[in-house]
């Protein structure tokens, strides 16, 4: 890792680690930007074959798409020892976690699916709390419970005009952002040590070829000899806006900043599925969907923000990096590899 993005030297680090946050955010807003599309164009093309298999040509496609990217800008790949570790987080996420997304999507609509998925920055902060990585203080409970309230009520006051069982869908896709606060928390060690792209890339291989596996056996590959030109229109969207590019933003942000502040973005995932949804499913975009999204970001807010002041370091740290790491911090920037 470079010095500067560790905040060393004589304060120009802190202006580079601060930049490098920035772009981290801007990654996931941009994520959770398209996830909401994404979460419009899986509830239009999951009538067309089963959970499953909609999230293996989701990935493998993707995966086809990101490796040789990956491979001609020479990534850092993971290295030996973190490969039975990002493999299974690739399992979690891509397999595990988008099969349950797809699945919850056959029983409610797209707006409420992603106000659902909105839980997700609320359980991060709870399972890096319980993991002793985010401690969870008195003002970050109180975002928690703020916007939890704000998607229960959201939902419960949308159940008359949902479709039929819709509160199905959106419990699944609540146990689907646990699976996704758990990665989120449990990842960022393995990116540290490897570039944002080689990891998605190698964790969507390891999701997808899982995924392959269960379709293969089940014969859900049969069902694609019935896609037509919009089904497939559909999957190669989610392939390569869905897939490809949803994650290595996600992935990046990830590297440049908390989990809880990548976590965060997702509030934009039901403004967009449901601006999507309307004209491309016909879902109606109701009062409790804008109250929901209200309340969820009150409450993220209220968690991610801290009034107490900057912690300022003592004016001794500079000499005593200096004189702890005195070869590097008298190299060039263009010497010090990340």
């Amino acid at each position: 890792m470079e010095v500067a993005e560790r905040g060393l030297g004589d304060g120009t680090g802190r202006a580079v680690a601060s930049s490098g946050e920035g772009l981290g955010i801007l990654a996931a807003i941009l994520s959770s930007t398209l996830g909401g599309t994404n979460t419009a164009v899986t509830r239009f093309a999951i009538g067309a074959t089963d959970p499953i298999t909609l999230a293996m040509l989701r990935f493998g496609l993707g995966f086809v798409l990101l490796l040789p990217v990956a491979l001609a800008l020479r990534s850092r790949w993971p290295e030996r020892r973190d490969w039975a570790g990002v493999a299974a987080l690739g399992i979690l996420f891509f397999g595990i976690f988008m099969s349950v997304f797809n699945l919850s999507l056959r029983y409610t609509t797209a707006g409420r699916g992603a106000l659902a998925l909105s839980a997700l920055p609320l359980l991060t902060m709870v399972v890096g709390a319980l993991l002793r990585i985010e401690p969870l203080t008195a003002r970050k409970t109180t975002g928690v419970v703020v916007a939890f309230g704000g998607v229960a009520v959201a939902l419960a006051a949308g159940l008359t005009t949902a479709p039929a069982g819709a509160w199905r869908g959106d419990l699944i896709m609540v146990a689907g952002a646990l699976c996704m606060a758990l990665y989120n928390v449990w990842s960022r060690p393995f990116i540290a040590r490897s570039s944002p792209l080689a990891f998605v890339t190698a964790g969507m291989g390891a999701g997808s070829g899982a995924l392959f596996l269960l379709v293969w056996a089940g014969g859900g590959l049969a069902a694609t000899t019935a896609f037509g030109a919009r089904q497939w229109a559909a999957i190669l969207y989610l392939a390569a806006f869905g897939a490809a590019l949803t994650f290595f933003l996600w992935v990046f942000a990830l590297k440049r900043t908390t989990p809880t502040r990548v976590a965060s973005a997702i509030t934009l995932n039901p403004i967009t599925a449901s601006l999507l949804g309307a004209p491309l499913l016909g879902e109606p975009i109701g009062i409790n969907l804008l109250i929901g999204v209200a309340g969820v970001a009150c409450g993220i807010w209220i968690a991610t923000t801290d009034r107490r002041p900057p912690r300022r370091d003592p004016p001794k740290l500079d000499a005593e990096v200096r004189r702890r790491e005195p070869s590097r911090l008298s190299r060039s920037p263009t010497e010090i590899r990340t």
